[in-house]
């Protein structure tokens, strides 16, 4: 690629002003400016709303929206079931703490076995909704915080977690009691006594009656104690060792207590961003997240037999596969201790039946390669396998989280069946398996995502989302509960998140499609209702621009597999584009949705106005196609991804004939990343870039999302080598600009020094750098926004716009 005569500069925002690039070819001009699109969105978007959720008596839909920009505390808004205008919910009812319905739960006793009664938690403390006289009770007004409340067997007390341990309280009287009695530190923290001083004090005693007489005193003071405790039942202690405590459950008998301990290795040092902008005027030091490779957490589930007196801990590894050694490892023929191939695992659970004659965990693996589901037996800590996912990569998908945790799981009422999501066929699907014969269903099939799935109040049907109709829109669908055909309950172009009413027979839905923001609809829970607007969201100044709906299309990538591309078409092409990187990896942008990157939607609009043509590609990595496409790019970042935008390059001059000299390619954190090893490793395909907030090194970034894509830089060093674009600056021949926030704890202001002093050292010089001293990962105030997107215009403008000239910088 050409080299453009541009000169090095080492900016801040605070010393290096660029003007806003006004004059335009009279034939291509746009309505929109930088500085209009920036601002406080709120002020120029309009404010749309969010969270909907309906009361539980299914008679109210609650949702978030500020309208007027009054105060985010007091922005909830309410409209009747019915439909009609909205109206903001009084100060007094906000904080009456209205009881909201969010799904069923069922197996996890939040209401009473009539449904009639639910108990919830509002501001750290219980409350007590009645369902048939429509009240509620405030049971408890503490400086505690009260958590996770559930009835107990007779309906009649309310389980909770105070602090660290589990309290119920009786409905009829109000008494409280001390469920468990988990202690800090050992059983004892005073150490035994040396010979030196056990000689003393037998010696004592055996020269003074009076000290003798006072020993036995004691005694039999001690002896009465315990007595007494034991005659009012008390819970048994059971020591932590100071370790965190988690997942603490009583099972719906009352005769089982689990707890899981967890504690982090002593070798983890916290990484450290410093904040020079502060109301005090000094620079303030803040601690953060540590670097990939750290050691694993250790953990225990333990379980207290309340009738047995006993507490023992769970044998997690009993599971087979627990001492499985990585594929990678042993393709690289590594040796390995006994430490590295007994690997770190975690429940979560357990999750009891209603009666509570079952259990059942999620176990994971800390290298996230392994998943299973068990039944466990709590009288013995016996684990039985239901389910085992297994990825080569690492497990993930919809409902299944590729981060750890339990996932989408849960309980069919009045069957021993436990449902859960699966890729088993290399999509995120819905199964249930019978917990007593292992026998397994699948209850959806096809190269689609199912999303948020939630039963009915008599368990007989799903209501569920889906991208079964489209992948680039979600619809709600209806199915029964052991499968079959689906209904499809919204028909809009665009993308769904509904609310269900508790008898499933309304939905409060947030609509969206690409050109416009969220709003509150309600519609029938069937195929042919029609929804009805509740909400208005944007400015009349806003509307009055015709903002654009792009083609979503597909073209052949070198694998011969067809990628999602979105198009931004302009009436009167400049013959020049800009390609736009999505971030996060796993997230999916071509779709038809009013999306986290709206501010950059809009500047695709000023783009298009300018004449560029605008590309959005769904690269391999991306979220909603599936298995194969997510983890495409496990063990190297920047391979089929950046593949993927060298043929969209190459797609863009066979259809539209545009040179790759005049294509711009930019994106923030994992695009910015991407943008790197763009103009690092195809520089023949663009001609210009700016990389926001950007990885520039692997081994720098955090351990949960890094270790999952490219497991550990001691164990797969050939992975982070081909991965990081700081390996791979020396390719750089393009103009390239580098903004980044001073306070980013994610992707730190380090990473881009780094690389800063790289490219200082290969002589490199058509680079720039700007740093802006009060923005953190996301950028907040609009003044930033601006002055980062101006400079993104102005270097399209100059690289390859219409009047960019090799060698002209």
């Amino acid at each position: 690629m050409r080299r453009f005569a541009f000169p090095l500069f080492l900016l801040t925002s605070l010393l290096l002003w660029i003007p806003t690039v006004e004059a335009q070819p009279a034939e291509r001009t746009s309505s929109l400016s930088v500085d209009q699109i920036m601002q406080e969105p709120k002020t120029w978007v309009g404010d749309w709303p969010e969270n909907v959720r309906w009361h539980e008596n299914g008679q109210t839909l609650y949702f978030d929206w500020n309208p007027d920009g009054q105060f985010e505390s007091d922005s909830l808004y309410k409209v009747p079931r019915s439909g009609g205008a909205p109206t903001k919910v009084s100060p007094e009812e906000r904080r009456s703490h209205p009881p909201f319905f969010d799904g069923w739960h069922h197996g996890e006793q939040v209401y009473t076995d009539d449904d009639r009664r639910k108990v919830y938690t509002a501001g750290g403390d219980l409350y007590l909704y009645n369902r048939q006289t429509n009240t509620q009770t405030r049971l408890t007004d503490t400086r505690a915080d009260e958590t996770s409340p559930r009835f107990g067997p007779d309906g009649e007390t309310v389980i909770f977690r105070r602090d660290n341990n589990l309290f119920s309280v009786a409905l009829s009287s109000g008494l409280v009691r001390q469920r468990t009695d988990l202690r800090a530190g050992t059983e004892s923290d005073d150490p035994p006594p040396t010979p030196r001083e056990k000689f003393l004090q037998d010696q004592q005693t055996e020269l003074f009656r009076t000290l003798r007489e006072q020993k036995k005193e004691q005694e039999r003071t001690e002896k009465a104690q315990k007595r007494d405790r034991q005659a009012d039942n008390p819970p048994p202690p059971f020591y932590t060792q100071d370790k965190e405590i988690d997942q603490l459950r009583l099972a719906p008998t009352g005769r089982f207590v689990t707890v899981a301990l967890q504690s982090a290795p002593d070798a983890v040092d916290p990484t450290q961003v410093i904040d020079y902008v502060t109301i005090d005027g000094h620079a303030e030091v803040l601690d953060a997240r540590p670097k990939v490779g750290i050691p694993p957490e250790d953990f225990s589930l333990h379980i207290q037999d309340l009738e047995r007196d006993t507490t023992y801990e769970v044998n997690l590894h009993q599971l087979p596969g627990a001492y499985e050694v990585p594929d990678y490892r042993q393709a690289n023929e590594a040796e390995l201790d006994s430490s590295e191939t007994k690997r770190s695992l975690y429940s979560y659970g357990p999750y009891w039946s209603p009666d509570g004659t079952h259990a059942v965990l999620v176990v994971r693996s800390d290298n996230n390669k392994d998943r299973w589901i068990v039944r466990l037996d709590p009288t013995t800590g016996d684990l039985t396998v239901l389910d085992r996912q297994h990825d080569a990569a690492w497990i993930g998908g919809p409902g299944i989280s590729g981060y750890g945790g339990p996932g989408t799981v849960g309980w069919i009422p009045e069957t021993d069946r436990f449902y859960f999501q699966s890729e088993a066929t290399g999509w995120s699907h819905l199964y249930t398996v019978n917990v007593e014969t292992g026998e397994k269903q699948q209850l959806t099939s096809g190269e689609f995502e199912v999303y948020e799935p939630r039963l009915s109040k008599d368990g007989s049907t799903w209501i569920f989302a889906s991208s079964a109709h489209s992948p680039y829109e979600r619809h709600l669908y209806r199915m029964p509960v052991g499968g079959g055909e689906r209904t499809r309950l919204t028909t809009k172009t665009g993308t769904h998140h509904a609310a269900v009413t508790p008898d499933g027979t309304r939905l409060g839905l947030l609509y969206a499609t690409t050109n416009q923001p969220p709003e509150v609809y309600l519609k029938d829970a069937s195929p042919d209702a029609s929804p009805s607007q509740a909400t208005a969201s944007p400015t009349d100044e806003w509307s009055q621009y015709d903002w654009r709906d792009p083609e979503i299309t597909r073209f052949e990538a070198s694998d011969g597999v067809e990628v999602p591309l979105q198009i931004f078409r302009p009436e009167n092409p400049n013959g020049s584009a800009v390609l736009f990187v999505h971030g996060a990896g796993y997230l999916q942008n071509v779709v038809k949705d009013w999306t986290h990157y709206f501010r950059e939607y809009m500047f695709h609009n000023l783009l298009t106005d300018l004449g560029y043509t605008v590309l959005n590609v769904d690269y391999r990595g991306s979220a909603g196609y599936g298995r194969d496409w997510r983890t495409a790019v496990y063990r190297h970042m920047g391979g089929r991804d950046l593949q993927d935008y060298v043929d969209a390059s190459e797609w863009l001059t066979e259809t539209e004939n545009i040179p790759p000299e005049r294509q711009f390619i930019y994106g923030g954190s994992y695009g910015g990343f991407m943008t790197l090893m763009a103009l690092f490793n195809a520089p023949d395909h663009f001609g210009g870039g700016a990389a926001l907030r950007s990885v520039t090194d692997w081994a720098h970034y955090n351990d949960v999302y890094t270790s999952n894509i490219l497991n550990t830089p001691q164990t797969d060093s050939i992975a982070y080598a081909r991965s990081s674009p700081i390996y791979h600056a020396e390719g750089l021949e393009d103009p390239l600009l580098m903004p980044h926030g001073l306070v980013d704890t994610n992707v730190q202001p380090q990473d881009i020094f780094r690389l800063t002093q790289r490219l200082i050292e290969l002589g490199k010089e058509d680079w720039e750098l700007a740093l802006y001293p009060v923005e953190g990962h996301g950028f907040e105030e609009p003044s930033s926004w601006a002055d980062e997107y101006r400079r993104i215009l102005e270097l399209i403008q100059s690289s390859v716009g219409p009047d960019a000239t090799p060698g002209s910088q």
